[in-house]
């Protein structure tokens, strides 16, 4: 079994080349019910449909009835069923899309979700039009290249982040609102985010 699978969640079907072509990789997709209209009418198949089921039309209800995964809790949304699904499956990364755009309370809640998720003990990414979101519990060494654009959301207001690598370097600060750590770029192939508890999401533009 491959250990690498895309969540496709039923926000904003994605355009960008980039989370495009990961769909068509050849990973398995987890859709969460409802994108399954969506994938199908971009001409891709679901592996699993995830969810109560009850954003599928009738006819894919049908068509993929051997990869339906009926899951009724109404105490949590499809994007963490599908995510606990992929963890049954013993996936170990995971890549998001879809997560974003149409209402943004769904993409905020979402986005904060990923250090959750994390915390299941998976390697988990989210991909937009835009670029990735990657959470992270300790200190990471994460790819990218020059100029690109980084942003640092701080989700403890007692966590103390230094960093290396970035046009404008942090020094044992805390963030106390989300726009502080924003608009920030790298300056070579990689850059180094250090705390040494609570935790970061760390946003890298395409």
């Amino acid at each position: 079994m491959h250990n690498k699978a895309i969540i496709l969640a039923d926000g904003a079907f994605p355009q960008h080349t980039i989370p495009l072509d990961m769909l068509k990789s050849g990973m398995d997709i987890i859709c969460c019910d409802g994108a399954t209209t969506k994938l199908v009418a971009a001409g891709m198949e679901p592996s699993y449909i995830v969810g109560d089921l009850d954003s599928i039309p009738q006819d894919l209800k049908v068509k993929y009835a051997d990869r339906l995964v009926y899951m009724p809790d109404q105490d949590t949304n499809d994007l963490t069923k599908a995510i606990n699904f992929s963890i049954e499956k013993a996936y170990d990364t995971i890549y998001i899309l879809g997560a974003t755009g149409l209402r943004e309370d769904h993409t905020l809640g979402n986005i904060s979700l990923l250090i959750q998720y994390a915390m299941k003990g998976i390697n988990v990414q989210m991909l937009t039009d835009y670029g990735t979101f990657i959470p992270l519990l300790a200190t990471a060494t994460l790819k990218s290249y020059k100029r690109q654009q980084i942003s640092i959301f701080q989700l403890t207001t007692d966590t103390l982040i230094t960093t290396s690598g970035l046009m404008y370097a942090v020094d044992k600060r805390a963030f106390r609102q989300w726009w502080e750590g924003t608009l920030n770029e790298a300056l070579s192939d990689t850059f180094e985010v250090r705390f040494d508890k609570g935790e970061v999401i760390v946003f890298l533009s395409h």
